[in-house]
């Protein structure tokens, strides 16, 4: 008789049944990642779900057994299991029945340790500490202990050990390293390079010609100039030479 009953009212059962048992888990409180007291968000352990015997079951048994397993998924918001599990939904009722039977938990379990680690995500150090310890255990049950409970007591001991190291870290870190930066490359840029150009290539020019000129001398003559004056010179004595000959000759001519 119980297989008789209407597919549609199952299917309308299956998204009823998981609401009540979260809807009353949901008011517990407990602090969350900001130390605010907030209702704590519970994980479904979906295989309390699982009530019936998959390989004896009806197709409409199946599908309202993965409607139920899909809403309470959805209400946690995991990433995995529930597009795969409505994936399997619009498939054929073999492959719903094989994928409640082995890959549901597989996904699941990866669901479960994705939300696990979002928790270390600018948590304190108990929080990170028994996600760490969680993670190695990398178990069902120690999944669903840590996100239901053990998260928030972490976090209350961390609430209790006041603001995270990291804040104070950042806001003491700020002044002492833009200031630095400023002070130590701006001011060297200035000094050493601009009174370095002043001072070592615009003075040379001048300076050489105070001293030459100063000393009177002017540049000395070299080269072809030198070789002129020194022809002329010659050519010089040569015709005082001829000249004192030539005196010479004429006294002794009018001596005569």
């Amino acid at each position: 008789m119980r297989r008789t009953i209407p597919a549609g009212v199952l299917t309308a059962l299956a998204l009823l049944i998981p609401v009540a048992p979260v809807a009353a888990q949901a008011a517990v409180p407990g602090p969350d990642a900001a130390c605010q007291t907030v209702e704590r968000k519970l994980y479904k352990d979906i295989r309390e779900l699982v009530t019936i015997d998959l390989d004896t079951a009806t197709d409409v048994e199946i599908r309202v057994l993965a409607n139920q397993i899909l809403a309470a998924v959805k209400a946690d918001a995991l990433p995995v299991l529930p597009p795969a599990m409505q994936e399997h939904l619009d498939g054929t009722a073999d492959d719903l029945r094989a994928f409640l039977k082995k890959g549901m938990q597989s996904a699941w379990t990866v669901d479960l340790r994705i939300s696990v680690g979002r928790t270390m995500t600018d948590a304190g150090t108990n929080v990170r500490a028994a996600a760490q310890r969680v993670l190695d255990d990398a178990t069902l049950d120690s999944y669903l202990a840590y996100l239901n409970d053990g998260l928030y007591v972490a976090r209350e001991l961390d609430c209790a050990a006041g603001p995270s190291a990291s804040a104070s870290a950042s806001a003491s870190a700020s002044p002492s390293v833009t200031p630095s930066a400023t002070a130590s490359v701006s001011p060297s840029a200035t000094t050493s390079v601009a009174p370095g150009a002043t001072t070592s290539v615009s003075p040379a020019a001048p300076g050489g010609d105070e001293d030459e000129g100063g000393e009177g001398g002017g540049l000395p003559v070299t080269g072809s100039a030198s070789g002129a004056v020194a022809g002329v010179g010659g050519a010089l004595l040569l015709l005082g030479g001829a000249g004192f000959l030539i005196g010479r000759r004429r006294r002794a001519r009018f001596e005569a």
